[in-house]
This record gives C-alpha cells, sequence and structure tokens, in this order.
C-alpha cells in the first residue's frame, strides 16, 4: 500500500506538470500572436490580383523605405531579422512582372516580383430600390463627395507599425460574399466586390481585428454607416452598413474592442457586415489576414 500510494502521488506531479507545461505553451502562443510577423511571412505571400505579396528586402539597422506604382508600402522586420514589404496588389494589377522601389539609406533598388492569375466568380444581385442602381443627378453628388472623402482615408500612410497583420474576424458569422466577385446589379454590371461579406442579424457586435485608430465615420449613399480603421503604414480596414457606430474619429481601438453593430444601411439587400481592407490604397482580399484565403 505505501508503495501505491507513493505511486499515485507521483502520478499526480507528473499530470500537474503537464498541465503546467501546456498552459505555458497556449501563453507563448498568444504572446506570440501578438507580435506582428510572429508567424511564418509566407502565409501571407499571395501575389494575385487583390492579393498581397511579401517581398524580402534584406538586413540593416534600419528600416528600408518601399513604394509600389509610387505609393508607401507596409515594411515591418519578420524572422531572422529580415526586413519585409507587405505589398497590396489592387484587382486592376495585370497578371505578370511587377517591380517595388526600395531606398536603404543611399541606396536605391528595384525589386521584381511576379503577379499570377486568379478567376474570380459572378455575382448577380436584385435590388429593389433603383436610385442605388441608376443613381439620380443629386445622388451622383452625394457619391462623387462621399468618395473623394473615404478614397483619402485610403490613402493615409501614418508611420506606426501595425500591432499585428494578423487579423481575428470583425464578426462570427458565415460568408455570404467573398472578395472580387465581379458582381451585377439588376443584370448591370458594377466594380468588383471589394471586401468579405458575414451573413449576420442587425445587432451584432463588430469587433477591431486588430489595434487601431479610427480616421473616419460617416453615413453614406451605398454604404450606409461606416468605420474606417488606421492600423498603421498604410493598412486601413472599412466596415460598412452598420446599424450603430459605437466610436469617434480620433478614437483609439483595442483588439477585440466593439467599434458598432450590423446592418441594414446602404445599398444591401439584407443585414450583413461588409469589411474591406486595403494595404498601399489597394483593395485586398481579407481572407489572407485572417487564414481563409482559397486560391
Amino acid at each position: 500500500m505505501p508503495e501505491q500510494s507513493k505511486m499515485i502521488k507521483l502520478f499526480r506531479k507528473l499530470a500537474s506538470a503537464s498541465v503546467l507545461l501546456l498552459v505555458s505553451l497556449n501563453t507563448h502562443q498568444a504572446i506570440a500572436s501578438t507580435q506582428v510577423l510572429k508567424q511564418p511571412a509566407y502565409s501571407l505571400h499571395h501575389p494575385v490580383p487583390g492579393g498581397i505579396a511579401v517581398i524580402e528586402l534584406g538586413t540593416s539597422d534600419s528600416a528600408p523605405q518601399a513604394s509600389f506604382q509610387n505609393k508607401p508600402v507596409l515594411v515591418v522586420k519578420g524572422q531572422e531579422n529580415q526586413w519585409l514589404a507587405i505589398v497590396g496588389i489592387a484587382l486592376t494589377i495585370p497578371v505578370g512582372q511587377q517591380t517595388i522601389t526600395v531606398n536603404n539609406k543611399s541606396r536605391r533598388q528595384e525589386l521584381a516580383f511576379s503577379v499570377l492569375e486568379k478567376n474570380y466568380k459572378e455575382q448577380r444581385l436584385t435590388i429593389k430600390n433603383t436610385r442605388q442602381v441608376n443613381p439620380l443627378p443629386d445622388d451622383l453628388k452625394r457619391i462623387n463627395l462621399e468618395l473623394a472623402e473615404q478614397n483619402k482615408a485610403y490613402q493615409q500612410f501614418s508611420q506606426k507599425t501595425p500591432s499585428n497583420i494578423y487579423f481575428d474576424k470583425p464578426v462570427e458569422g458565415p460568408l455570404s460574399s467573398p472578395f472580387g466577385l465581379k458582381r451585377f446589379f439588376n443584370g448591370e454590371p458594377r466594380a468588383p466586390h471589394s471586401g468579405l461579406d458575414f451573413a449576420v442579424p442587425t445587432g451584432t457586435p463588430v469587433r477591431a481585428p486588430a489595434a487601431g485608430k479610427v480616421i473616419l465615420t460617416g453615413n453614406y449613399f451605398f454604404n450606409g454607416n461606416t468605420v474606417f480603421l488606421d492600423h498603421g503604414q498604410g493598412l486601413i480596414s472599412m466596415y460598412c452598413h452598420l446599424s450603430v457606430i459605437d466610436v469617434a474619429v480620433g478614437d483609439s481601438m483595442a483588439r477585440g474592442q466593439v467599434l458598432g453593430k450590423v446592418g441594414a444601411t446602404g445599398r444591401v439587400t439584407g443585414a450583413h457586415l461588409h469589411w474591406n481592407v486595403s494595404l498601399n490604397d489597394a483593395r485586398v482580399d481579407p481572407a489572407i489576414l485572417i487564414g481563409m484565403f482559397k486560391p
């Protein structure tokens, strides 16, 4: 019996140590996930129209500056002190070779990368409010003013390094429309779908997928109630069709903080969240940043 008692105590100690080890590992993974690029950068590398190219810039004491099509590009330090350019590729970029310009102190160079082909499906929607398909002249004036305001937000480039490039989903729910769909409203072709749609009910809280600053809010003709977040260095996210906006311009948002609630404002066929992500003023597939990209 004494020997059996000793064995039981030893087993309990080993079990306790195993639990502590698992807790330690999980804690380490949680800490790592809050860093900018603790995960392998190749998981972001999907160089297609509407995708992201990750380009190695070498090692140096200070961060190099990079640009693509005369627009500044996000640069972060990856593993092994390698600087990386995280380049957004617009849907309009043709397949084939492209180049970024890199300045590192007094050295300037051109680095080439290849944009690969990706075919996007079609989506046909019926909109009851025909003005949101063929706007009236007064509507067009409003739309153009709103478009200029929103484009200015997308073009912002703050020097702050993002807290994380790997995002959380802003809501939990099924995807109803993927990125890049070639859209037809009432049979008429319109701009491709520039974000992800989540099919969730009105009132669902919308959370910041990473830390950021509110740079624009408004109620727009097409987008309805809308919030823009600046995550740093040209990484901008946008949330629209909200029923409620819970933030104001200038607010600093923590990862997971509620910025508003899902609704059906603007041009919609029902309640949902439309989520855009932009890099160097190019709308990219948000699925890349949440690990849900489909080639």
